[in-house]
């Protein structure tokens, strides 16, 4: 995983933590949902970031 895309993911789950607080502190619901998909899908990424390093790994065990 490139350090720019898990700079990326933690920043985006991070304006999803700050969503979901605003919309708890506002009672919109829907801000507060809007703020858990985005916690949702970058913890996503991050699980498809951690996957394609785990495949590199393999590959790379072989080569030796």
């Amino acid at each position: 995983m490139s350090l720019f895309d898990k700079a990326k993911n933690k920043v985006d789950e991070a304006i999803g933590k700050g969503k979901e607080g605003a919309g708890k502190a506002t009672d919109d619901k829907s801000l507060e949902y809007e703020g858990k998909g985005d916690q949702t899908e970058a913890n996503v990424k991050q699980a498809g970031e951690h996957l394609k390093d785990s495949a590199g790994n393999v590959k790379d065990a072989f080569k030796k």
